[in-house]
């Protein structure tokens, strides 16, 4: 991966909806040397999607919650159930397995407390769980989906 490669992926990153010939002309390339090395890259899956983003709040998602999952249960039986049953919550759109206290973490979105406290219900009763706690966002400061590009 060179700078230009470097360059279209910022670009996308930043506007996905940016036009071929707006990006080539950027990164000082012809339209068709852009779009091969757009194509490469999505082709050895550096590029996984190209996606809109919402706000949560005019979706009337005013709540981020961290939901921290403790289990004394690792067998594959009770994992193959934990992630189907977190897949299946909407609401959740992050789960990271994590080293330390917590097994897992859990980001979601919804748009009050009575609305998590419906999520955590339909959670625990899809799975069995040892111990959860949440944290409910008070102020966003940073949320980004741009990838910091000097370690490629």
């Amino acid at each position: 991966m060179d700078q230009i490669d470097r360059k279209i992926l910022m670009l996308i990153q930043e506007d996905s909806s940016l036009s071929l010939n707006d990006m080539a002309e950027q990164v000082h390339l012809s339209r068709n040397a852009c779009w091969n090395r757009v194509r490469q890259m999505e082709d050895k899956g550096i590029i996984r999607a190209r996606v809109a983003l919402l706000d949560p709040k005019q979706l009337n998602l005013d709540l981020t919650v961290f939901i921290s999952v403790r289990t004394n249960n690792h067998t594959s039986a009770w994992l193959e159930r934990f992630h189907a049953a977190v897949r299946t919550l909407p609401e959740i759109i992050g789960i990271y397995r994590t080293t330390g206290d917590v097994d897992y973490l859990l980001q979601a979105v919804v748009p009050s407390m009575k609305a998590y406290d419906a999520l955590y219900q339909r959670l625990i009763s899809k799975v069995e769980l040892n111990d959860v706690s949440s944290s409910f966002v008070m102020e966003e400061i940073k949320r980004t989906t741009v990838l910091p590009l000097d370690y490629a």
